[in-house]
């Protein structure tokens, strides 16, 4: 979200109740993150591993952070593999470019 706050929408996480300053016009995003967050808690929660609230959301933020590192190292995965092949597009072009016209590279 941004610095923005607009005004104070409320949003209920594991029971309890939030406050949270929301641009105008975003409302939808936060309250589809906090569904999504709550959810994420709520599995976490319901594991049996963890216990209490605060290490609850602890170990979701991390989890949650562990799944966008990982989504962001497939994004660039993708991205170099589109780079890579752009470049051999362009030396095979290059090099088909040579073959026609040699004396003008």
């Amino acid at each position: 979200m941004s610095k923005d706050t607009g005004h104070k929408v409320s949003i209920k996480i594991m029971d309890k109740e939030y406050l949270i300053g929301c641009p105008e016009g975003t409302e939808a995003e936060l309250f589809a993150s906090a569904d999504y967050l709550d959810k994420k808690m709520r599995e976490i929660r319901d594991s049996g591993k963890v216990l209490g609230l605060e290490r609850v959301a602890v170990m979701t933020a991390l989890n949650l952070s562990h799944e966008l590192m990982i989504q962001k190292g497939a994004q660039r995965d993708q991205i170099e593999a589109r780079i890579q092949k752009l470049g051999d597009k362009i030396d095979n072009s290059m090099a088909n470019l040579a073959k026609k016209h040699p004396d003008n590279l």
